[in-house]
């Protein structure tokens, strides 16, 4: 018989979880899995926000609920101890005498925070931490920003051509290609919130709701301190999602207000001037620049990040803060 490790099945967790990417803010992304004899009998995650909780969806979802007695129990995020939306799901783990739990990391939610784990050492269940710690924690770093930050965890995302440019004055020039407008569709339905700044807005005209690939819809948010945004503008057409203006020139009021709306993340798409601004105001968490073949010549200098190490992947870098 092979013997699988614990970091096995938390892998599993994860990449349960990753399927409600962008279902379940501002919950958090979890997946849990039920092992019994080496064998996994059941599985879930958390698939919506207000739905049942991963650890819930895996114990449905045992077809022997006997074997449950001698079943170990993984999830990448400690058992909630509270009452929410749902049940708490330290009390159902505990009502089906599962002796043993196996958790990623813990919940900084004030509800939370190790307050779940006590509840299950307390009724005599076995808890093991700290399993795929790190990752776990970058895999729900939304989240964990949103809790411990109090703000979005913010993205910025720009496209620049081979000799540093991101356009030109005054005229709308699309440096991407098809693929990346793909993929930035898809970044902007696993985020709840999607910004440009107004000279972007008017020259550019975009929608920015998703269009070429499956998802829910982001709020769109922009910035007009002088009532120049004209009114037949594409994201004043609230008929797919809202839009937020904002009068104020304060990234951290507008960060602040997001957060109070429960916005756990925000993906900033331009313009330049915008950009800059959360970059001078060291207001990000990562920056996706997408690198194009096209040469400009001239136009407006794309933002620059110096001595930051970052992913390399065939469309550009991300950079993480």
């Amino acid at each position: 018989m092979t013997y699988f490790s614990h970091e096995h099945y938390m892998q599993r967790c994860l990449q349960l979880a990753k399927n409600g990417i962008s279902q379940v803010a501002p919950n958090p992304m979890v997946g849990s899995v039920i092992v019994c004899d080496e064998r996994i009998i059941g599985e879930g995650f958390h698939k919506r926000y207000g739905g049942h909780h991963a650890e819930v969806e895996a114990i449905n979802s045992v077809k022997d609920t006997s074997l449950l007695k001698k079943s170990t129990l993984y999830v990448n995020l400690e058992p909630c101890s509270h009452f929410g939306k749902t049940p708490p799901c330290a009390d159902l783990i505990i009502a089906t005498q599962i002796p043993k739990v196996v958790i990623g990391t813990r919940d900084p939610n004030p509800k939370v925070a190790g307050r779940g784990i006590r509840k299950l050492q307390e009724a005599g269940i076995e808890v093991v931490e700290g399993i795929l710690e790190p990752e776990g924690q970058f895999f729900n770093r939304r989240f964990l920003t949103f809790i411990t930050q109090q703000r979005p965890y913010i993205i910025l995302k720009w496209a620049q051509s081979t000799d540093g440019y991101i356009g030109k004055q005054g005229k709308n020039i699309r440096i991407s290609d098809e693929f990346s407008r793909i993929l930035l569709h898809k970044w902007r339905s696993e985020e709840a919130a999607v910004m440009v700044g107004t000279t972007t807005a008017i020259i550019d005209n975009p929608q920015l709701n998703v269009r070429h690939y499956y998802g829910r819809q982001p709020l769109r948010v922009t910035v007009d301190t002088h009532g120049r945004l004209p009114k037949d503008l594409n994201l004043l057409d609230t008929s797919q999602q809202d839009t937020h203006i904002y009068t104020t020139h304060d990234l951290h009021a507008i960060v602040s207000n997001l957060y109070e709306r429960g916005i756990q993340s925000l993906i900033v798409e331009g313009g330049a001037q915008l950009l800059n601004s959360f970059l001078a105001e060291n207001l990000w968490d990562e920056a996706r620049i997408i690198k194009s073949a096209m040469i400009l010549g001239d136009g407006i200098k794309a933002p620059s990040i110096e001595d930051i190490d970052g992913e390399k992947h065939a469309w550009g870098t991300i950079l993480f803060h």
